[in-house]
């Protein structure tokens, strides 16, 4: 036994050696961090500021802030003074009923019951941050708790405190003390006094690590000296008996100390010694039986804040289950704030913690509180005065229940989830940084002390809820450092390096997320950074150096994994991954010398890698990001684009690199030689500052085939235009193809490209060369373009001798090559006219050109050799006087020359200037190519202003004589243009118009609506449209029956003579109908039927038959569509007047007997089979069959020919007759069942859903008022009559009253009362008796069969029984006939919503 107990001891003092490596690992950090002052700690953390949302909602002041006893005597559902008005904190009762478990073992039933909605999720950053915090266990103090308890019975681990020491106590009573090693310093107490007072339940350490405060299951407190290991206190009434210590906290003034108990009370106490004395005294600041405090956090200062002006005022945080507190114990005991949170889920757990952070150039300190799933952030600052204000920051809202809230530092909070998950969150960005599960920890949880199982459970049910997740003594946090406390061991979190969180990645062979992570410390973006101090720049110094090593590494990696077999693609894609990375970073970090030294030849080692690595330059090159390219580089870099034949890619990266360290005659040649012209110019002019030679090296180019006056290859025309822009930009001062000429060449460069193109012979040009060969070539390939650059350039000149000399020069070339030469288009002359046109009408023009050349150029122009190029050399004149050319010609001469050579555009420019606008019109006219544009050119003069009456009368009067010819142009827009403007002259012009084609022409356009002419502008008289009638009846006659539906404004009468002198029937007969005469169209329409069936039945020729009878069918079809438009209107004798004459025209032909009536007479039976239907509807079947029994041919018994008619006749009969009877059926069977279904509905009994009137909430039972009476009405609510009047919700019908339901139609959105029919049952008390009623449906009923009604809304049965009932006795004898929407004789059936309810048979009852 001795043996065993020293060997124990042994094993407490001296602790393995790994585990004392880790303690100190853990809690002393690498190097250890210098402290900060204050000054310092603002600086550290301003320089995060600019991420903070400053937006913040001050909580108002008060004149005078509640006392203490005031916050402790009201309830807690009062309406506070000061609440905070923020719609997330106040009345949160949305819950859902998720749920799920913990994955602790030692959290039991820790998962949430009834969670509140969740909000969105974080986004999961893990891969952008790498592993931010490491969670390790203390191997030394894990297995010293687990040896205690088997050795010296010490229990199983209950609470932590840590500091400089740590401190963990046990179910027993024993309190363990740890140094920083982790070795066993102190073991205080007994299990003696572990069974007087039971287990620890909350543990303090001081500032200065001196004292140890416990307290326990059972409610007493005791206070250990923690040098010597003494019992100074033992505190056994500070609280009321019977009472668990929830916490217990020292505050910063090492005298003072907070408890809580598990009544939900909250006590001071304060430790004094006198005379050598110590004692205690206990202040309540919080009673529990106004609402139970279960968190307490007093604010705690760091040494170098200690002098912060808030700390003087010893501030207390206390969470109660439905509000919070912030009160000053010192210098007297004051309210600083109150803050009911609203409701919240009952089971979750409130969390409270202090730091200070930097807001807004200050550090003050921040109270995070917490409940549920929503974090809330108040910043306490003091002013000047002395009080202290509240501010609420931004919320964080989480997707989980919180059971842990601590800060980590003054920006990253590490949270704690009810599934043992941690959340490492950055508060500014509220940006989730890692999430770890630590169920592995079986963190030790609280329940037992929540609910004082010690004392016998006295506590509410209220807090004994919350109890269920409690973990407040299981987690300490100190100095960066978050201790967890489980049931056989302790772990630490903290948060990693910057190095070590680089380094993780690595580990995991990440490299690309480490140098991700590393530039992220190198901006200055990474959150939760540790380990990085000094200014900026050395900050980044320090991180470059790691970069690089990580580049070296990535560049060896990238090699040696590179695939060795398969295709070359898997090759060149694993370098396409991994290259461009390497060359991102190095010139991120500005590390040229780095990539094309030692990355550069590492990559050169294989020729994929090579090629990869110098494509990736190419986006910075082009970019102008990369300078200082070493010469060998580029010089690899063009020889591998021209290997791959991208010569496009290598002309581009040419442009933008410094080549004068390259080899310049071998580029230029290589440039030549693939035509890269652009990069070409560029080696020329930045390699060697010359200008000219490219030029030279152009020009000899194109020049021959020019002179040769061959046309241009495409490649020949690309470099003609890169000429010319090069040029303009040489005169421009601009380099090419991009950037600028440095500013002490530009004026060298002017005068080297003028003297250029103005000499007289190129340098290697042959004896029979013509002068000035560069402008002359410029001229040839694209004179207007030519012309632009120097008008450019002339633009630029500064107004010196020099310019003006050069300026007269170039004038004097130009005319000298293009006047002189024949080998000019007019377009080409007119292009240098025009230019110099513009020149001399510039206000400062210096410029001389001898007139008489502007008066060749005129000739030249007008009176050409041939007529060619007529339009090009109208254009070009036009172009030239429009430039201000105008002046330099005589103008009489001019528009006579115009005119001459029919240059109508030329003279309407002249006569515009002259405001001479009739003379326009003739222009237009004799202008084949404009002719169409006069109506519009005339059409403006007269309609827009800016014009005098003269000149409108002068056009007006012109275009009048021209009447004619603007009609035999286009008749639609001169009937437009006469409709505007000329209305009133529409008659004399029909007078004057000789042409009778044109004339209809004319009228048609003007009359019919089809045309689009609004006809509220013209009033003619009718003889006007019935002399378009007639001209249409002569030339257009299949049109008439159309014109005449839309024709407006004309007479009946003489227009029905018009068509019949024409003999046009259909037109007539319209007319007639229209008139009104329905006989006289039908006789019309008859006599032509008759006239074409004679034709057919005396035509023996077959060939015409088809077409006849085709023709036939149509006539009888509108025939037919004649007699039923007016069959409705007309009595019975009238319609057979109709109807009958058409069945004998189409029945005579069949009586005749003939060779040729077996050809036809099956399309007449069917013909006339179509009539007999059609006249079905209109007229009786028994008259049709009298009537065709009584001809004189059937009547002698030659039924024969007519059996077909009569059994078609009869079919349709039995069909209608069946189809009636099944309607009828499924009619009676609809009704019957529907009856059955309302008869069950009114017997049926009603349930009221509650005991109780839904307007005073009564029971029925307890008013014992005579009058009144209860109603139940069928939605199952229940109301006294007397209830229901007040609300006005009866109405008296018929003397008897109709009640609604009151819910229901209060309910109803729409505003309008939907009533709920009621049961009426009468009587008082308790007794319900049926109300009795004289006819056999009373209100209430009637009300439920028109409510059935109304479900079931379709016609009235009763409306179609007598519809029924008519059609089968009455003059109608086909049910499906056609109605033409005659109200006094539409069916119900015809109605488009008309629809029968069919529904299933009704069940058979018992």
């Amino acid at each position: 036994m001795e043996a065993a107990a020293a060997a124990a001891a042994e094993q407490a003092a001296c602790p393995a050696q790994g585990a004392e490596a880790e303690l100190s690992k853990v809690l002393c950090p690498e190097p250890p961090a210098p402290r900060l002052s204050a000054a310092e700690l603002d600086r550290e953390l301003d320089s995060r500021s600019e991420l903070i949302d400053d937006k913040e909602f001050d909580i108002p002041q008060v004149d005078t802030p509640p006392t203490l006893e005031s916050i402790l005597n009201e309830t807690d559902d009062e309406e506070e003074s000061f609440i905070l008005e923020d719609p997330f904190l106040l009345n949160i009762d949305n819950t859902d009923t998720h749920s799920y478990d913990t994955s602790s073992v030692a959290s039991s039933d820790s998962g949430d019951r009834t969670h509140l909605k969740r909000k969105k999720k974080l986004p999961d950053s893990l891969s952008l941050h790498g592993s931010v915090i490491r969670l390790s266990l203390l191997k030394g103090i894990s297995a010293q708790i687990v040896s205690a308890a088997d050795k010296v019975d010490a229990g199983l681990p209950t609470a932590i405190a840590a500091s400089n020491l740590i401190a963990v106590g046990t179910s027993h009573g024993l309190a363990l003390i740890f140094d920083q090693n982790q070795a066993l310093r102190l073991c205080l107490g007994s299990t003696a006094i572990g069974a007087q007072y039971g287990a620890i339940s909350a543990l303090s350490i001081n500032n200065d690590c001196s004292r140890l405060l416990c307290g326990f299951a059972k409610g007493q407190i005791t206070m250990w000296d923690l040098a010597s290991g003494k019992l100074l206190r033992s505190i056994t009434d500070a609280h009321p008996p019977g009472t668990a210590i929830l916490h217990i906290k020292f505050t910063d003034d090492p005298t003072l100390a907070i408890c809580n108990d598990s009544g939900g009370s909250v006590f001071e106490l304060s430790f004094k010694r006198v005379m050598g004395v110590r004692t205690c005294e206990s202040r309540c600041l919080f009673s529990g039986s106004k609402g139970e405090v279960c968190c307490i956090e007093p604010l705690h200062a760091k040494v170098e804040l200690r002098d912060h002006p808030i700390t003087q005022y010893s501030l207390l945080a206390m969470a109660s289950l439905t509000k919070i507190l912030v009160i000053g114990l010192k210098p007297s005991l004051k309210v600083w704030m109150t803050f009911p949170y609203g409701r919240m889920d009952p089971s979750s757990v409130p969390l409270l913690a202090w730091h200070f952070v930097a807001v807004q150039n200050s550090v003050n300190p921040m109270l995070a509180f917490c409940r549920g799933d929503v974090v809330h952030f108040l910043l306490v600052k003091r002013d000047d005065t002395g009080a202290i204000h509240v501010t609420k920051q931004k919320q964080l809202h989480l997707h989980y229940d919180l059971i842990n809230f601590s800060w980590i530092n003054s920006r990253t909070a590490v949270l704690l989830d009810s599934v043992e998950k941690l959340h490492v969150i950055d508060r500014q960005t509220q940006e989730e940084l890692e999430t770890v599960e630590i169920s592995e920890v079986q963190l030790v949880y609280n329940s037992s002390h929540f609910k004082s199982l010690a004392t016998g459970g006295n506590v509410s049910e209220a807090l004994a809820l919350v109890g269920e997740k409690a973990c407040y003594q299981s987690i300490s946090s100190c100095g960066g450092q978050i201790f967890y406390l489980g049931t056989k061991s302790v772990h630490v979190m903290t948060l990693r390096s910057w190095r070590e969180r680089v380094d993780h990645l690595l580990k995991q062979e990440r490299l690309t997320d480490a140098l991700a992570l590393a530039w992220s410390f190198y901006e200055g973006k990474a959150k939760a950074v540790v380990g990085l101090s000094g200014d900026t720049s050395k900050r980044k110094a320090v991180i470059a150096d790691r970069m690089v090593e990580i580049l070296l590494h990535y560049a060896d990696r990238t090699l040696k994994k590179c695939p060795d077999q398969g295709k070359i693609q898997v090759m060149e894609q694993h370098f396409q991954d991994m290259v461009p990375v390497i060359v991102d970073y190095c010139l991120l970090l500005q590390r040229t010398d780095l990539l094309f030294s030692q990355i550069y030849d590492k990559m050169s080692e294989n020729s994929v890698a090579k090629g990869i690595f110098l494509e990736c330059l190419e986006p910075y090159i082009l970019s102008d990001k990369l300078m200082g390219i070493t010469a060998q580089v580029m010089k690899d870099l063009l020889l591998h684009f021209q290997d791959k034949n991208r010569l496009e890619n290598m002309e581009a990266c040419i442009v933008h690199m410094d080549i004068t360290s390259l080899d310049i005659q071998q580029v230029v040649l290589l440039c030549w030689e693939n035509h890269l012209y652009d990069a070409m110019i560029y080696v020329y002019n930045s390699g060697m500052n010359d200008f000219i030679s490219p030029m030279e090296k152009l020009f000899k180019a194109i020049a021959p085939p020019l002179n040769a006056g061959k046309s241009l290859t495409d490649e020949q025309v690309v470099m003609g235009n890169k000429l010319l822009v090069y040029i303009s930009c040489c005169l421009a001062g601009r380099a090419y193809p991009l950037g600028d000429i440095p500013e002490d060449l530009v004026p060298l460069v002017k005068n080297q490209v003028f003297e250029f193109l103005i000499r007289l012979h190129s340098t290697e040009g042959s004896v029979d060369e013509e002068v000035y060969p560069y402008v002359r070539t410029l001229l040839h390939f694209d004179t207007r373009e030519f012309l632009n650059v120097l008008a450019l350039t002339f633009e630029d000149f500064k107004n010196d001798k020099q310019a003006v000399e050069y300026q007269q020069r170039i004038v004097d070339i130009l005319l000298k090559v293009m006047v002189e030469n024949s080998d000019f288009t007019p377009s080409q002359v007119g292009c240098l006219f025009t230019f110099l046109a513009r020149q001399l009408a510039k206000p400062n023009n210096t410029l001389f050109v001898n007139r008489t050349l502007f008066d060749q150029v005129l000739e030249f122009l007008c009176s050409p050799d041939d007529d060619s190029r007529h339009s090009e050399r109208q254009q070009v004149l036009l172009e030239l006087l429009q430039a201000g050319g105008i002046v330099q010609f005589e103008e009489n001469r001019l528009i006579q020359m115009a005119e001459k050579a029919e240059f109508y555009q030329i003279c309407e420019f002249m006569y515009e200037r002259e405001l001479r606008y009739d003379k326009i019109i003739g222009c237009y006219l004799r202008d084949p190519v404009r002719k169409e544009e006069v109506y519009n050119y005339i059409h403006n003069i007269l309609s827009m202003p800016g014009y005098s009456a003269e000149e409108k009368q002068s056009v007006w009067q012109k275009a009048l004589d021209h009447i004619e010819e603007l009609l035999s142009l286009s008749p639609c827009k001169a009937a437009d243009l006469v409709a505007i403007h000329f209305s009133e002259q529409i008659e004399r012009i029909i007078t004057n118009l000789q042409d009778q084609f044109l004339l209809f022409q004319f009228l048609r356009s003007l009359l019919d609506p089809r045309e689009g002419i609004n006809q509220d502008l013209i009033h003619l008289p009718p003889c006007i449209t019935e002399q378009f009638v007639e001209l249409l009846c002569h030339y257009s006659p299949d049109q008439v029956l159309e014109t005449l539906k839309v024709l407006e404004f004309c007479r009946l009468e003489e227009t029905i003579q018009i068509t019949q002198k024409h003999q046009l029937h259909e037109a007539s007969s319209y007319l007639l109908e229209k008139k009104g005469d329905i006989h006289g169209a039908f006789l019309v329409m008859l006599e032509r039927l008759q006239s074409k069936l004679l034709k057919l039945t005396q035509d023996d020729e077959s060939s015409a038959e088809l077409p006849l009878l085709e023709n036939i069918e149509d006539t009888l079809m509108k025939t037919i569509a004649l007699c039923q438009r007016n069959s409705h209107s007309l009595n019975q004798q009238q319609r057979e007047a109709l109807w009958f004459p058409l069945l004998e025209a189409m029945m005579s032909p069949q009586k005749l007997s003939g060779s040729s009536q077996c050809r036809y007479s099956e399309s007449l039976k069917s013909l006339t089979m179509q009539v007999l239907n059609n006249m079905a509807a209109f007229i009786a079947l028994p008259s049709i069959l009298q009537r065709i029994l009584q001809d004189p041919i059937y009547g002698k018994g030659k039924l024969g020919e007519i059996q077909g008619l009569v059994l078609g006749m009869l079919d349709t009969f039995n069909y209608e007759q069946t189809l009636l009877e099944t309607t009828t059926n499924l009619l009676n069977h609809d009704l019957h069942w529907s009856l059955c279904n309302l008869r069950a509905s009114v017997t049926r009994g009603l349930t009221p859903k509650q005991d109780y009137c839904c307007i005073c909430l009564q029971q029925y039972k307890r008013r014992q008022e005579t009058a009144d009476e209860i109603i139940i009405f069928s939605c199952g609510h229940l109301y006294h009559s007397l209830c229901l009047l007040s609300k006005e919700c009866g109405l008296v019908t018929k003397g008897l009253m109709r009640w609604t339901c009151y819910k229901c139609n209060s309910g109803n959105k729409g505003g309008k009362l939907s009533e709920n029919f009621s049961e009426l049952k009468k009587g008082s008390g308790t007794s319900l008796a049926q109300a009795g009623s004289e006819s056999p449906l009373d209100p209430q009923q009637i009300q439920a069969f028109d409510q059935l009604c109304r479900l079931n809304r379709g016609t009235s049965r009763l409306a179609l029984l007598t519809e029924l009932s008519r059609n089968h006795g009455g003059e109608k004898h086909g049910l499906l006939s056609i109605s033409h929407g005659d109200p006094a004789t539409s069916s119900v059936f015809q109605n488009e919503n008309f629809q029968l309810h069919l529904v299933p048979p009704p069940l058979a009852e018992d």
